[in-house]
């Protein structure tokens, strides 16, 4: 996000950034004198409180936990400044905070009310306190975690293949093989279970036990059957390219690799390689092309 900026970068990633974002600051909340923003006035939990609103707008449906980390962020954006005796900026920084819609109007009054007494022991900010803030961001952020996690093995080959730039036909070829021994693992672990002879000393809890430790192991011999598929990929794309006569680059092809590598970066040689009209080039030589070029300046 620092390099690409946030116009090239994937939702989810977005949210990423934000939601560390919010963290840091929720973390120093009670920092007065810790500044994230350029006007000294703005507290770390008022900072936070803009992050959760471009969280929100990443949101595609709003619930309960998301109203109540909106408002014990509020709430405890002036809670801080109370507990200090700051009166003065909690007035200022209420007024800051909310707009005049009508929904945020019941705990402005009651905020404002709290303000004015000067009392930073008030039951309402004893029930919201931080530690119910941090307890609510913490379920967010498993729930965040939760819907964006990926498969781990499926995720680093799909790295590996785009790093080395192999051929769509071979991935291919390697994905439907994995189905397919998936589907014999199925196949086999169902043999398996109906097979097995029934004991009498042996309890139904245990018997499901032991056909899901059967099924994990299945399948973890087919992801890694499917892994070191895929570690050999190369192996035959270089048969196969080796096997062609090596054609000398062209000026236009030198142009649109230095193109690339300003645009991405170097080591980016996949996205180089997608984003470039190469005649029958991969990844690995558009990287010895560049280190040639490289030498040669």
């Amino acid at each position: 996000a620092v390099i690409n900026g946030f116009s090239e970068i994937a939702t989810h990633q977005k949210k990423m950034v934000y939601l560390c974002q919010l963290l840091i600051r929720i973390a120093n909340g009670k920092k007065l004198e810790c500044n994230f923003e350029e006007d000294p006035r703005i507290s770390p939990l008022e900072s936070a409180l803009s992050y959760w609103t471009l969280l929100e707008r990443e949101e595609s449906k709003f619930d309960k936990l998301h109203e109540d980390i909106r408002r014990l962020i509020q709430i405890q954006v002036v809670a801080v400044y109370m507990e200090k005796r700051y009166f003065k900026e909690a007035a200022e920084v209420l007024e800051r905070m909310f707009t005049d819609s009508e929904s945020d109007k019941p705990l402005r009054v009651k905020l404002a009310t709290i303000i004015k007494s000067k009392d930073p022991y008030i039951p309402l900010l004893q029930s919201f306190n931080y530690d119910l803030l941090i307890s609510k961001v913490k379920s967010y952020v498993e729930r965040f975690m939760k819907e964006n996690e990926k498969n781990f093995f499926l995720q680093a080959a799909m790295e590996q293949v785009e790093s080395k730039g192999l051929e769509a036909v071979v991935l291919q070829n390697i994905t439907v093989n994995a189905s397919e021994e998936e589907e014999n693992d199925w196949e086999t672990t169902q043999r398996f279970t109906e097979e097995q002879p029934s004991t009498t000393n042996q309890l139904p809890e245990d018997a499901a036990k032991s056909r899901r430790r059967s099924m994990r192991k299945l399948r973890a011999r087919s992801i890694l059957q499917t892994l070191n598929s895929l570690q050999n990929v190369e192996e035959v794309v270089d048969s196969q390219t080796s096997g062609r006569r090596r054609q000398p680059w062209t000026l236009e092809e030198d142009k649109k690799l230095k193109s690339g590598v300003r645009k991405f970066g170097v080591g980016n040689w996949a996205k180089i390689l997608v984003h470039g009209d190469f005649n029958n080039r991969t990844s690995v030589m558009l990287k010895d092309r560049w280190r040639t070029l490289s030498k040669i300046k």
